[in-house]
Formats: C-alpha cells, structure tokens, sequence
C-alpha cells in the first residue's frame, strides 16, 4: 500500500514540475492574428515600406520642379549706391577737372523671360522625372512583395510550433501514462528497473523539447510583434483554418503570363528602358536651338550718359535665339552612350524573363512536391500510430523490450510533426508562386 501511494506521488510531483515550464506562456496576452491581418499590419508598419513611401513623394516632387521649368522666369532687382567723383582728363592725362556729378544712384529692374522653345529638354525632363516616380512605385511593390513572404514565412514557422507544442504535450501525457503502468509491472516483478530509469529519461527528454519550443513560440512572436508594431509581450496564435486554404495549380504558360505582365520587377525593368529612351531624346534635344519671349523695365536715377540727377525709365520686349554649336560636335558620344545603355536594359528584360521561367517552373513543382509529401506523411502517420499500438501492446505482454516501444513512440512523435510541415510548406510555396507571377 505505501509503495503504491508513493509511485502515485511521484506522477503527481512530476506533473507538477512539467507545468512550472508554462507559466511564461499562460501569462502573457495572446493575438489571434489572420494571414490578411499580417499582411496588413505587416506593410502599414513596415520601416523599409514606409522609406519607399518618402522617396515616391521625393519623386513626385521631382516631377512637379521638373514642370515648372514651363513657367516663366520673372526677377526683381534693386541696386543703390554711392557714386564716386569722376575725374575728365581733356588734354591727354594732364588738367584734370572734376564735373559735379550726383552723389546717390538707383536701379530699379523687372526682368521677364519666357522659354518657347528648348528642342524638347523640358518636356523630356518631365517625363524623366514621371518615369522614375513610377520606378519608385514599382520598387515599393517589389519590396512590399518580399516583406509579405518574410511575414507568412515565420508566421508559418509560428504555427508549426503551435502544432509540436500540441504533439509533444499529448506525447507526455503518453509517457506519463506508458511510466505509470511500467511502474507497475516492475512492482509486480515482471520487468527490471532498468526499463523505469529508461522511462523517465525519455520523459525528460520530451519535458526539454516541450520547454525549447515554447521559448521558440515567444521568440517568433516576439519578433513578429516589433515587425507589425504590436506589445512585444503578446503571443501570436496564428488562424489554424489556413491549412484548409484551397491552393488551387494553374498551368506554366498561365503563370508565366501573369508574371510577364503584373511582377513588379519585371515592370520596373521595362520602366527603366524606357527611362533609357528618354534619355536618348534629352541627349538629341541638347542639338537643337532656344527661343525664349523676354521683357524688360528698368527705371534708373541718375542718367548715366550725361550724370543728370533724374530719373529714367524704359523697358524692352524681344525674342532671343540661340544656338549651342559646340554641341553638334560634343554630343555624339552621349547619344551612343545613351543608346547602347538602352540595349543593356532590353538584355536586362530579356534575362528577367528567364529567371522568371526558372522560378515559376521551380515553384511549381515545389508545391506540388509539398503536396505529394503531405500525402505520404498522412499515411506515414497512420502506419507510425498502427505500430506504436502493435509495440505498445507486445511490450505489455512482455513480447517486445522497451527500446522498441519507445523507437515506436519515436517514430509516431516525428511522422506528425513532419505532416505538420509538410501541410505548412504547402501554404508557403503556394503563396510563393503567387509572388514571383505578381500576384502577392
């Protein structure tokens, strides 16, 4: 009898120790966080998405400067000032006389010019300014893109922990259970101690790992916290529908398509082309002449051709017409530069387009691989839970040792998790097609 109450105690003071390793857990505050959810949360707060937010507005304002060079240029100016003595000299440098002159001058101007023709530099300006505005959009969704896969990638990596935290908490309760009745079969004689020391290892073994991935759950929710600007003390509890998410498979050419036309990094490829372009008609424009409509009022005190201490005014209206000869000689190397710079860009497409049907080709079958290990572990499982009841059942019966059970057990413990994984990547490499065919 004391012998029965003491193995009892020992369960119950052994239970009471595995539940001193939760209270880090059960305390903390906990957020149930959908993918749509992360998602959101994840790009509103992201550091880098918000930096690309500030140089597309430093674009936009680039592209508004850039028009203003449409309007015209119109200047204020003042001059005042002291006017010294002059000195006439009327035989050679000798007999020197002094005219009275006034002693204050002002000048008082308004200059106005307006461009009317500049071969195009303002317009091609515009647009250069325009495209790289749309190069920076199409940057922030690149990156935008990459941020939403890191995201999903350890919030998968969270529900993978969740999940082996549910294994190995009913595989302890297994042992627990599996310990008590091998305490009891050595009371009864039929077993040596030998296979309860064994026991109880592998007990706290399974304690160790149950503990390792707790501190892995705050870890990930941890950093998952500060990436979505959240209290970093909550737990995430990621939504367990996803692995019942429809991953439906459309066809290479499908995706391909898609990718040709929708992927960020392919569309900021072809911008800068075309920002190549451009830049051949800005170098062309530098070739051709300017006309600019000017006027002017100027009103002076004194009148500086006979020193008369009144004012004047007069005011002019022109056209100016210029010519940049040196450029038609200085020019040359520019446009060929500008024009090879534009091939180099074309050959840039033209690898994108390559690299985007190696990674939609790899991802493909990356998922489908995903698919098929699911169903091989699913059957895995079902076999591993077959043979721990068959080993569980001829060790009671004294027909197998323990080392078998506990390889049964083993076994059992390492096919779920890995169906656990396998369920997770499929998710993962589905949503990683959806990003390299622009669709994320």
């Amino acid at each position: 009898m004391f012998l029965k109450i003491s193995s009892t105690l020992r369960i119950l003071l052994f239970i009471g120790n595995l539940f001193l390793i939760l209270p880090a857990m059960a305390q903390q505050d906990s957020l149930f966080l959908s993918v749509e959810q992360l998602f959101e949360s994840g790009v509103k707060s992201s550091l880098r998405l918000q930096a690309d937010s500030l140089k597309e507005r430093m674009a936009y304002e680039r592209k508004r400067h850039a028009q203003t060079a449409l309007l015209p240029d119109l200047e204020i100016g003042l001059k005042g000032g002291v006017i010294g003595q002059p000195v006439v000299f009327q035989e050679g440098l000798s007999h020197p006389t002094y005219p009275d002159t006034p002693d204050w001058s002002q000048n008082y101007t308004v200059d106005f010019n307006q461009p009317l023709y500049q071969g195009g530099k303002i317009r091609y300006s515009i647009r250069k300014a325009d495209i790289e505005k749309e190069i920076a959009g199409l940057q922030r969704l690149s990156n935008q893109a990459d941020i939403k896969l890191g995201l999903l990638n350890q919030y998968l990596n969270l529900f993978t922990l969740f999940k082996q935290h549910i294994v190995l908490t009913r595989n302890i309760e297994e042992s627990l259970r599996r310990l008590q009745d091998i305490r009891q079969m050595k009371k009864e004689g039929l077993i040596t101690n030998n296979d309860v020391l064994r026991s109880e290892m592998q007990l706290t073994n399974d304690r160790l790992s149950l503990q390792e991935t707790e501190n892995s759950i705050l870890i990930v929710s941890q950093q998952l916290n500060l990436l979505l600007g959240n209290s970093e003390n909550r737990i995430i509890k990621p939504d367990t529908t996803l692995l019942q998410k429809a991953t439906p498979l459309e066809s290479y050419e499908a995706y391909l398509l898609s990718a040709y036309e929708q992927a960020p990094d392919m569309k900021l490829l072809q911008k800068e082309t075309e920002l190549a372009r451009n830049q051949i008609q800005m170098d062309r424009a530098s070739r051709k002449p300017n006309v600019n409509l000017y006027a002017s009022n100027t009103l002076a005190r004194p009148i500086t051709r006979t020193m008369t201490d009144l004012y004047n005014n007069n005011w002019n209206v022109g056209l100016s017409v210029s010519y940049p000869l040196s450029s038609l000689f200085k020019s040359d190397h520019k446009i060929k530069e500008s024009q090879l710079q534009v091939s180099v860009q074309k050959k840039e497409e033209e690898l994108k387009k390559q690299q985007l049907q190696m990674d939609i080709y790899n991802a493909i079958l990356r998922h489908k691989e995903a698919l098929q290990q699911a169903d091989a572990w699913k059957l895995s499982v079902r076999q591993a839970q077959e043979n721990y009841r068959i080993m569980q059942n001829r060790y009671m019966n004294q027909l197998a040792i323990l080392t078998d059970l506990l390889d049964a057990n083993s076994v059992l413990l390492n096919a779920e998790l890995q169906l656990t994984a396998s369920r997770t990547r499929i998710i993962y490499t589905y949503y990683q097609l959806q990003k390299v065919c622009g669709r994320l």
